[in-house]
């Protein structure tokens, strides 16, 4: 991860603290966490990190991170389905009223793109939620791939579609009790 000039500055004049982060293995892959003390502030779902043999090894520890690495544990093994954790994405104000509004999506069902634009006050606005989706730093805690296309099709998820498929399909299948 690279740093701005201005990150580092706020770092040592001690205004913010340094991201923490640490790999948490899935059924779909390796997942990258990273945190600092104001919360989670990113999930990078597999694929989307360059892999290093060190990751686990040289992570810093954070309460954040522990208890995001414990809640996605109990996600994947059918116990949990609701997140309960501190979380500091960044985006802009639209960004975040849809990031907000993805957690309000029960779990195992879904909705469109325009019903979150609706949600949200603004009914027009269907593709930009749909950006907004695709910069969502915070995947599967804000259940992003719970929005799909007006259609009832499965549409754009930063994992690839398989990805979302198998989250929708896990979380039925915990609903169904299989």
């Amino acid at each position: 991860m690279t740093m701005t000039a201005n990150e580092a500055a706020r770092i040592s004049a001690g205004t913010v603290s340094p991201n923490s982060w640490a790999s948490c293995p899935s059924p779909i892959g390796d997942i990258l966490l990273v945190a600092d003390d104001s919360g989670l502030r990113e999930l990078h779902l597999p694929g989307s990190f360059a892999p290093r043999d060190d990751l686990r090894a040289s992570a810093p520890a954070s309460a954040s991170l522990a208890k995001a690495a414990q809640q996605l544990e109990a996600y994947f093994d059918g116990t949990l389905r609701e997140f309960d954790l501190l979380l500091a994405p960044k985006g802009t104000a639209f960004q975040m009223q849809v990031w907000w509004a993805l957690a309000d999506i029960p779990y195992a069902k879904t909705e469109s793109y325009g019903s979150v634009a609706a949600r949200i006050g603004n009914p027009k606005a269907s593709r930009a939620v749909g950006m907004a989706n695709n910069k969502n730093p915070l995947a599967i805690v804000l259940p992003c791939h719970r929005v799909i296309g007006s259609n009832g099709s499965l549409v754009g998820y930063g994992g690839g579609l398989w990805m979302k498929d198998w989250l929708l399909q896990h979380e039925a299948k915990v609903v169904a009790g299989l």
